[in-house]
């Protein structure tokens, strides 16, 4: 079974943060992590220096391919540091 996973510390929330399952909206600085089982891609942050992850709302998406599921990852760094309340962009899900 194909599996792969991508870590981004480091990357500010903009304005109005990000929506997480576990504790809605989080702000500040942010370690983004996806990763990819081979079917579907699951997407967390945390805090940087914490050990407590949370679901990145919109988690999991299905995403068949490990080119794909690098693409969604960037593309969540990218809604990330967006902000507005951003959640894992299903238009990168495939």
């Amino acid at each position: 079974m194909a599996q792969a996973s991508w870590t981004t510390p480091g990357v500010f929330a903009g304005r109005g943060g990000i929506r997480t399952d576990e504790a809605g909206i989080v702000t500040g600085e942010l370690t983004v992590s996806t990763s990819w089982d081979g079917s579907r891609a699951d997407v967390a942050v945390q805090y940087s220096g914490t050990s407590r992850w949370f679901t990145l709302a919109g988690s999991p998406v299905p995403c068949h391919t490990k080119r794909h599921s690098r693409e969604l990852h960037q593309a969540v760094v990218h809604a990330v540091r967006a902000g507005n309340a951003a959640t894992v962009p299903q238009s990168h899900a495939l």
